[in-house]
């Protein structure tokens, strides 16, 4: 049997260790501190909210999460260094994958951790303005880190309490419940958080409503999610979008008027804890932004190409679906401005005929003529060469790889962390959800009105009249289609696919690959073992439905 437990930790973590049944659970504190003499100053209660921010670190712009929410939709499937196709094509997905295993620790350290805040903070010292601001902090986190949990677990463990000492007993909680909880909890920030906060990453009011109009849009709340968007797009917030939408994802613009709310990675890597075996009874930390790593295929082994910071470390994870290349019409900017499809020549080994800065490989969505193909020095690997005829895959090596997330910053080739914050919500979602909103509330022009707002930045030269829709073609499924076509990659697309009753449905439509396996009870993910083994309650706390 494992050993799992809620426990508040001082500073940053519950510090307690996994542990097989013969042995005690042990408690791990280095300092000596307590909660009670750290949170009741105004400069530990500062520590628990900045430690409240830190466990996004562990969803955003890692691979677990990537993993849980991109692949294993329609728009993602394996690479060939594909680790977890449990979670990928649902094959053999059980309580113990890891990946889930670590996020459900995490989100329910941060979810106690915020508890703990809210309930200790008028004894924290703090100033009568600066109280308010602080628990608008911790109550939007808490509805944040609750939401990933019941949109991924469903009805689980929920409370609002702060756990101390050890409790072997878990909670079945109606998701109803949880999202009570979230509405008031976001409803309480937006009234609290002021328009700007003088650090960088934390949560304002826009960020607030945005988030609370993704909630409601989750919820069906189709008139009160309107109303928020609206309320982000129209306050003086300074929200703007990029002109170009390539211009959004440059290392030099990370702090864009487009971002609404963002996990805020530091240059100075040592600082996002790669390692931390001080506060981290596990004995590694958060690390910073991996997302790079994941999406590049197998280029640096291919004639006339070696690896370099440029075209990133490939580490083949995750390929596009060939649904999801089809997507972008040749009129679409965003296509060009998400996917790179050609590598030059940059290593000094190369094919006869082949000068440095060559193309040395072509990975194209299209299908180039054989005879065309033999005129070239360089590698093809077309849309008949990576895609079966049925859409399956055909070569998991080699494909357009995303390229928004590249970082050609690092420091070297081999570096596998990145400095890229990470935008959580975008203004472009929210006219997305203000769009969504207005179509079932039966408002199409307006629907299209908002779609056509981002599709005109999408426009190539001269393409923007061909890029407009019309209110009849507003649909729940165009909509889904205009969010990856956004949005991909950006680590919310089995959301969509869930809150939209369309998992399934486009998973084996458009996704051969990902339905081979694919089950009615996969709309839920399977709760770790770890957590099952540890209560002692065992006939209520069940594991959900179709999971052994």
């Amino acid at each position: 049997m494992k050993s799992f437990v809620f426990k508040t930790g001082v500073l940053t973590l519950s510090l307690l260790t996994l542990v097989s049944c013969k042995d005690v659970l042990e408690e791990y504190n280095p300092s000596g501190l307590t909660a009670e003499t750290v949170y009741s100053t105004p400069e530990g209660f500062e520590t628990l909210v900045n430690a409240a921010y830190s466990y996004q670190r562990w969803w955003y712009g890692k691979e677990e999460a990537h993993n849980i929410v991109e692949t294993g939709t329609d728009i993602w499937t394996s690479g060939a260094g594909e680790t977890d196709r449990g979670l990928t094509q649902y094959q053999n997905l059980q309580g113990s994958n890891a990946y889930l295993t670590t996020e459900w620790r995490e989100f329910y350290a941060a979810i106690n951790l915020c508890n703990a805040g809210i309930n200790r903070i008028d004894k924290a010292g703090l100033s009568a303005t600066l109280r308010p601001i602080r628990e608008g902090e911790l109550r939007f986190l808490r509805a944040f880190y609750y939401w990933h949990v019941v949109e991924t677990w469903g009805g689980v463990h929920f409370t609002t309490q702060e756990t101390n000492g050890i409790i072997s007993t878990a909670n079945r909680t109606p998701v109803e419940t949880f999202y009570n909880q979230i509405f008031e909890d976001l409803k309480a920030a937006v009234a609290a958080l002021p328009i700007t906060q003088p650090q960088y990453g934390k949560v304002t009011k826009g960020a607030a409503q945005a988030f609370l109009a993704r909630m409601y849009l989750t919820r069906g709340m189709n008139k009160e999610a309107l109303e928020m968007a609206q309320a982000v797009l129209t306050g003086n917030y300074g929200y703007k979008l990029e002109a170009n939408y390539a211009d959004l994802w440059k290392m030099s613009n990370l702090k864009t008027k487009e971002a609404i709310y963002v996990v805020d990675y530091s240059a100075n890597l040592a600082l996002n804890d790669l390692v931390n075996t001080t506060f981290n009874p596990y004995g590694h930390g958060r690390g910073s932004n991996s997302t790079h790593l994941l999406y590049i295929m197998k280029y640096d082994d291919r004639p006339g190409m070696t690896r370099d910071i440029l075209n990133g470390r490939p580490f083949n994870r995750y390929m596009p679906t060939r649904f999801l290349l089809d997507l972008y019409s040749e009129n679409d900017a965003r296509y060009e401005g998400s996917f790179n499809e050609v590598w030059y020549a940059n290593s000094a080994s190369r094919p006869a005929g082949m000068s440095l800065g060559d193309t040395a490989v072509y990975c194209t969505r299209k299908e180039i003529p054989d005879a065309f193909e033999t005129t070239r020095k360089y590698q093809n690997y077309d849309r008949s060469k990576v895609y079966n005829a049925n859409g399956t895959v055909k070569d998991n090596l080699r494909y357009p790889s995303l390229s928004k997330f590249m970082d050609p910053t690092r420091a070297s080739l081999n570096e596998a962390q990145s400095a890229r914050d990470v935008f959580v919500i975008r203004l472009a979602e929210v006219y997305l959800i203000a769009a969504e909103a207005q179509m079932k509330l039966g408002n199409l022009q307006a629907a299209a009105d908002y779609i056509n707002v981002l599709r005109t930045r999408a426009a190539k030269p001269g393409k923007t009249a061909a890029m407009q829709i019309i209110p009849s073609q507003v649909t729940i499924d165009f909509i889904l289609d205009e969010r990856a076509r956004e949005l991909a990659g950006e680590q919310i697309r089995w959301f969509d696919l869930k809150r939209t009753g369309k998992l399934l449905e486009r998973i084996r439509a458009y996704a051969p690959d990902n339905a081979v396996n694919l089950q009615d009870f996969h709309v839920l993910r399977p709760i770790p073992q770890t957590q099952l083994d540890a209560v002692t309650n065992k006939t209520e706390f069940t594991q959900n439905p179709g999971y052994q």
